[in-house]
């Protein structure tokens, strides 16, 4: 029952305590109740002084946390869910849209309408993703009708290094302001959250999960392998491609408001997979849930933590490394 409460329960109160801390001076929750009291009732019995701290605290709360708050929930719930469908797609656990290159193709796609502000940043790291994820399956399956995880892996890698020495050339050629935009930007960065991006990215990444958990029960069956899920009326190159959309498009998303938050989607899913198993249909909406709660709380403490706030790609990545290296020490041996 403590499962259910930590994966489904948890987002609302953590929703309502971020609101209380961040890297300006911390209100408490009667000041906390007051700029919501105050939203609805008359200030015209308050001093000046009243009304302007009422009014600060009132902007902090609607302008700068509110939006930061919805928009890393929604962060963390798309990398979690695309890094679970990933991994059940390609029966290992070492994959995620790192790994295979998206989220450095959507970064080097962001990275270029940043430098050339007429480019939309959203439909650029979606067709770059795009781009990553075609070169990935080109390499991996250039000479074999099928090719096993590792080259695929392999081949992620490889797309990644790539788009990563291209991100490289576009802060070469950036000029110092850009070039301080995309370099805090590739480190993962929420600071600048606003509603716009809130809205930009909230039709992407709420089409992505829907499509991801319409399918979820297909997972398992494409887990089986291509043949087995055939066999019981099951399309797997159709649902595969499926998969692979919605993952791209939710990773892009991400990528273009939140910058690279690296390796957030290797190991929350398996956070989730330790708590209820691995049945897909239970952890993609899990996912969404627990890796929005989990994101929101490592952003907590990025920009808690010290005086001046810290990347929260930096606590990703932090986070993900040891696992990494303990998941390899594991599965070696199933890499084939």
């Amino acid at each position: 029952m403590y499962k259910f409460y930590l994966i489904y329960v948890l987002p609302l109160p953590l929703l309502f305590f971020s609101l209380l801390i961040g890297p300006s001076q911390q209100f408490s929750i009667v000041d906390f109740l007051h700029a919501v009291y105050y939203c609805f009732a008359s200030t015209e019995h308050l001093t000046i002084v009243q009304q302007d701290k009422i009014e600060m605290m009132q902007n902090i709360m609607l302008n700068v946390r509110m939006p930061r708050i919805f928009l890393t929930f929604m962060v963390g719930a798309a990398l979690a869910s695309s890094g679970n469908a990933l991994q059940a797609l390609f029966r290992n656990p070492l994959v995620d849209s790192y790994v295979l290159g998206i989220s450095s193709g959507a970064a080097l796609g962001a990275a270029i309408a940043l430098l050339f502000s007429w480019l939309p940043v959203q439909i650029s790291a979606f067709i770059f993703g795009i781009v990553a994820v075609c070169l990935t399956y080109g390499f991996a399956y250039q000479r074999y009708q099928k090719s096993s995880v590792v080259v695929v892996l392999l081949s992620g890698m490889i797309v990644s290094g790539l788009f990563i020495a291209g991100l490289s050339i576009v802060q070469y050629l950036s000029d110092p302001y850009k070039l301080q935009a995309i370099v805090q930007w590739t480190m993962g960065n929420l600071h600048q959250a606003t509603w716009q991006k809130v809205q930009q990215s909230f039709f992407p990444i709420t089409v992505s999960l829907i499509g991801l958990y319409v399918l979820r029960w297909r997972m398992n069956l494409l887990a089986l392998g291509g043949l087995e899920a055939q066999a019981v009326g099951v399309d797997p190159k159709r649902d595969q491609l499926l998969i692979v959309l919605f993952v791209t498009l939710a990773t892009s998303s991400s990528v273009a408001v939140a910058g690279i938050i690296s390796l957030y989607g290797l190991f929350l899913p398996h956070i989730v997979r330790m708590l209820i198993g691995p049945n897909n249909a239970k952890t993609v909406p899990a996912n969404i849930c627990f890796g929005g709660s989990f994101l929101l709380i490592i952003d907590n403490i990025s920009r808690t933590v010290s005086s001046f706030e810290i990347p929260i790609g930096i606590f990703t990545m932090f986070l993900g490394a040891p696992l990494f290296l303990y998941l390899i020490r594991r599965y070696h041996s199933n890499w084939a």
